[in-house]
């Protein structure tokens, strides 16, 4: 995946996390996800790209999670897809720059990659 910030202006953390980026005079382009759902690929780029399981990146909070029955044992392919279909699901703010990510949770994790 390209260099970008996965966004969600709804967000205080992701806000918080795209303020720092910016303070730090690093330009990334920023993508407002929800608006702009990510496809499977992408989605799979992203979690070879951040070292994790997609799991790892899922909001079990969201209401759409428990209404798609998703779990620990869901098949990684299958939460790739539900996704790509929910956004919502996805943890933000993501960071990827320069072939590498960060979850922005808390804000500072971004500061790793900048």
């Amino acid at each position: 995946m390209k260099n970008v910030f996965l966004h969600n202006p709804r967000c205080s953390k992701s806000r918080a996390a795209l303020e720092l980026v910016r303070d730090s005079g690093t330009e990334l382009p920023v993508r407002e996800y929800l608006r702009e759902p990510l496809s499977i690929d992408e989605l799979r780029d992203l979690v070879r790209t951040l070292g994790v399981r997609p799991i790892d990146i899922v909001r079990r909070g969201e209401a759409v999670y428990a209404e798609l029955g998703l779990s620990e044992a869901t098949a990684d392919e299958d939460l790739l897809r539900a996704m790509a279909e929910h956004p919502i699901l996805i943890e933000r703010p993501i960071v990827v720059r320069d072939g590498r990510a960060v979850v922005g949770r808390p804000p500072e994790n971004v500061r790793k990659i900048l």
